[in-house]
């Protein structure tokens, strides 16, 4: 209890505590507006009479974020983390205002590119600014604050950007965050300038990086169409994405992660694993629960605020361990987001009990709040100080790669198997597959432990 408590009041301490709550608000500000988003997205494109164009603000912005971090990564080993991270922060609040006065539908497209770039910029920055404000040891505990932002967002924010679109306009769902990012900008400055400087040049040159930011953030597109939009020309979009995928990967990830290769190789293909099998088992938990369990929109939606929660207690919970290694803990997760989308299996059938998803998706999100925290702790901890942006952004595009990549081939299962009267034909084989897949991921941490420790 003393090292936690000691964790705790080290994020909190004079010289940290301005910087703390700067990330915990940038971070709850950028939950907010993805959070907010999908409750207004209707609305919005209905105004802007851009129907066909519905999942499109999402998939401009995936794409944008993955070139963003590549830039940011690059740019924090090359010239430390305060410029990308100050530069970040004003592009994705200048993004909110073009999205907040946007007067048609490809003006808004622009604002996500300028928010994904912002977005995808700024996590990167913040994860070397943690390995450079935070000793080692209190890094799973700043990992755990910022999992921790996620919860209110998750909570209120659709209700608030209901009420908003509702009551006043969707513009303010864009236009009231930004000036507070700006705030929070504001409070991250003091810290970037003492923690933030270059430290000299990064220990490798790696070549063709900007054009593997672009194949990579081409292939993200291509799969999330073809996961928003199921159909068998959508298929083979999603493989000319995998096509233009694989030759980024290559420059993009660590040598070695498609390999599973112990140390910090196992670790970014984990992250990449533990995303794609939580939130391609999630893409279709309400619809099953309306259809099979003739939930209400709204109540179909509770177990994802269930699995916020879950997330945020199993983020706590991994700052509190400090003697088992990172590889098991990781395993841990794993296991939990396993059993988490197996257990669907069963509450999502029409003879299952659907309470049980409430309790699966509790499991498998507190999975996630282990499994996330605990590969980023690790990376950085594995990652020599002038490549830490690289590796931070390997870890978050093996995130996005792998919900993009998972998603789609689920997207496609469901499709093939099922019917929009019976979504459960193709969901139970789909969670079924996830819950295997959990198991290999983490069959392959524990190895790499063993490995580690041999």
């Amino acid at each position: 209890m003393a090292t936690v408590e000691k964790s705790q009041s080290a994020l909190w301490n004079p010289q940290r505590r301005t910087f703390t709550a700067g990330l915990i608000l940038v971070i709850t500000l950028i939950a907010f507006e993805a959070m907010g988003l999908g409750t207004a997205l209707p609305t919005i494109v209905a105004e802007l009479g851009a129907q066909h164009w519905y999942s499109w603000p999402f998939t401009v912005f995936l794409a944008a974020s993955a070139i963003g971090m590549v830039i940011g990564g690059r740019q924090s080993d090359l010239r430390g983390p305060a410029l990308p991270l100050l530069l970040a922060l004003p592009t994705f609040a200048v993004g909110l205002v073009v999205a907040g006065a946007a007067p048609n539908i490809l003006v808004l497209l622009t604002a996500r590119v300028l928010q994904g770039l912002g977005g995808g910029m700024v996590i990167v920055a913040l994860y070397v600014m943690i390995a450079r404000v935070f000793p080692e040891e209190h890094r799973p505990a700043a990992f755990g604050a910022l999992s921790s932002a996620w919860v209110v967002p998750a909570l209120v924010g659709p209700v608030i950007a209901g009420v908003l679109t509702e009551q006043a306009s969707w513009r303010w769902v864009f236009l009231g965050l930004a000036p507070l990012v700006c705030i929070g900008a504001a409070m991250l400055v003091p810290t970037a300038r003492r923690f933030g400087a270059r430290t000299g040049e990064p220990s490798s040159q790696r070549r063709g990086l900007p054009l593997a930011a672009v194949g990579a953030a081409g292939g993200v597109v291509l799969l999330s169409f073809a996961a928003q939009n199921p159909s068998l020309p959508s298929l083979f979009l999603g493989l000319a994405g995998i096509a233009m995928l694989a030759p980024s990967v290559r420059l993009l990830l660590p040598r070695g992660t498609l390999l599973a290769r112990p140390g910090l190789p196992v670790m970014v293909l984990a992250r990449g694993l533990l995303a794609g099998l939580f939130f391609t088992a999630q893409a279709f938990v309400p619809l099953a629960l309306s259809v099979v369990h003739h939930y209400s929109p709204t109540a179909a939606g509770v177990p994802l605020t269930v699995g916020s929660l879950g997330w945020t207690a199993g983020a706590l919970w991994q700052s509190r361990q400090r003697k088992l290694r990172r590889e098991y803990l990781v395993a841990t997760g794993a296991l939990l987001v396993g059993a988490g989308t197996g257990g669907l299996a069963v509450a999502l059938s029409v003879w299952g009990p659907h309470w049980l998803v409430f309790v699966c998706w509790a499991l498998a999100g507190a999975g996630m709040g282990i499994g996330v925290a605990s590969t980023s702790v690790q990376v950085l901890a594995l990652s020599a100080e002038r490549e830490r942006g690289f590796n931070s952004a390997a870890l978050q595009i093996s995130d996005n790669l792998g919900q993009a990549a998972l998603v789609g081939l689920g997207g496609v299962v469901v499709s093939a198997l099922a019917t929009s009267t019976a979504p459960t034909r193709g969901v139970v084989p789909l969670d079924l597959a996830l819950l295997a897949g959990g198991l290999l991921t983490a069959w392959l941490l524990v190895r790499s432990g063993r490995d580690q420790t041999s």
